[in-house]
């Protein structure tokens, strides 16, 4: 707890073991979810190890937010034909709904508070695109509180219309975007430069008090020195 209100610290997936981790952290983003749903009775030994206390966050399956074409697919292993124009850009399609009501049962058994959807640089500002997410988020239940990350080619303007009518919080990397919208915040800290950056003292000292700004933040380590930074900024929080 800060002098402004909470800052949950955690890391983008379990980079340690899952006991030692729990013993560090008190939220983790779920990434597993986002290119193979694991099963029902993983989720809930998932759910049954972790302390009552404990968070779970959860990224979006693939299949909602991103195209075959995605090179995160091949990854997967997932027997979608690449050309296949039915998946991925929040289409209103039998499989993206499909796909979202699989991943929400996954959510909801780790009773999970937020949910990601982190869309790929092509999923640009259109038309289209905007339309597909009205038709989207209009659809769904709103059993969670449901974070947008853009990465492609959208103005604050629009993407600050489109969460305060969709009612998402614009999640960024706060070292790259400033959130224009939603609460709690949740920033994704990617590393400054890439995946291989390893996050200074100034870099944290400055992200510590860009969070004291707001009631409540998420801070999600997503950098190859992931637990290191985490710790690090656990420590300095917690030292006020």
């Amino acid at each position: 707890m800060n002098t402004a209100g909470m800052i949950k610290i955690g890391c983008c997936g379990f980079r340690e073991k899952r006991e030692d981790y729990f013993h560090h952290f008190e939220v983790v983003e779920i990434q597993k979810t986002f290119y193979m749903l694991p099963r029902a009775l993983t989720a809930e030994k998932w759910k049954r190890e972790a302390p009552p206390s404990f968070e779970y966050t959860v990224k979006a399956w693939q299949l909602i937010t991103h195209e075959p074409k995605s090179p995160t697919y091949r990854k997967a292993k997932l027997p979608i034909e690449r050309g296949s124009e039915r998946y991925g850009f929040f289409r209103p399609t039998d499989e993206v709904f499909d796909a979202w009501e699989r991943c929400r049962a996954i959510a909801r058994i780790l009773d999970a508070r937020i949910v990601v959807f982190q869309c790929p640089p092509s999923f640009h500002e259109t038309r289209e695109h905007m339309e597909n997410m009205r038709q989207f988020f209009s659809s769904i239940e709103r059993d969670f509180r449901y974070a947008w990350e853009p990465r492609g080619k959208w103005s604050d303007t629009t993407i600050e219309r489109m969460c305060g009518e969709l009612d998402l919080i614009h999640c960024v990397d706060p070292f790259k975007n400033t959130s224009v919208h939603g609460t709690p915040r949740y920033y994704r800290l990617h590393g400054i430069g890439g995946y291989g950056y390893e996050y200074t003292g100034d870099d944290l000292h400055w992200l510590a008090e860009l969070c004291k700004k707001d009631e409540e933040v998420y801070c999600l380590f997503n950098n190859i020195s992931m637990v290191k930074n985490a710790l690090e900024f656990k420590k300095m929080i917690s030292s006020g």
